[in-house]
């Protein structure tokens, strides 16, 4: 009987800690999710686009270093430039509203960096610009869709002036990754 209490007890904390698996990203959505502070779509879009501007800066530093194209250590030295100003005004944001965000990239995003931090030289810098327009068309998408829909003015007003500025990188990273291609 006893061995039969130990092991259920032991097997009830083995599976009530399943906080240490989730990214931070994940746990600021749940974190968010009890508090109620803004709506779920508000508080999801302020994660995602941390998550993201954390990757922002993170790659530009990176590309700084690792890159041969005078061009894209340019568009990276922006990256860090902008996004930092952006990530600073959306913690600001998101401590008015009481809002989690994470404190790490989330899993998807790190992984885009440990991909990249073995590259180097052209193979580096091909990999990086394919990755900036993917990740700025969707950046860009998902700030339209805030600036449009969210229910917080102040997401809302946040999102809509952040939005310019991506697409301004998306059509400078668009044209660098076309004159690389020459």
């Amino acid at each position: 009987m006893m061995c039969l209490l130990a092991l259920g007890a032991w097997t009830f904390q083995a599976c009530g800690d399943s906080s240490k698996s989730k990214d931070s990203t994940e746990r600021a959505e749940e974190a968010n999710e009890d508090k109620d502070a803004v709506a779920e779509d508000d508080s999801e879009f302020a994660v995602t686009a941390a998550s993201g501007g954390m990757l922002e800066v993170e790659l530009g530093q990176m590309a700084q270093q690792k890159s041969q194209n005078q061009r894209v250590k340019t568009f990276a030295a922006m990256m860090v430039t902008d996004h930092t100003k952006a990530n600073e005004e959306l913690k600001s944001l998101a401590a008015a509203k009481n809002v989690t965000l994470p404190t790490t990239m989330g899993e998807d995003h790190q992984k885009h960096i440990d991909d990249l931090s073995k590259l180097s030289g052209a193979e580096f810098d091909k990999e990086y610009v394919d990755l900036m327009v993917e990740d700025h068309e969707k950046d860009v998408k998902l700030f339209s869709e805030a600036a449009d829909e969210a229910k917080d003015a102040e997401m809302k007003a946040f999102a809509a002036k952040i939005l310019p500025t991506l697409q301004q990188h998306l059509t400078e990273i668009k044209g660098i990754k076309d004159s690389m291609k020459q």
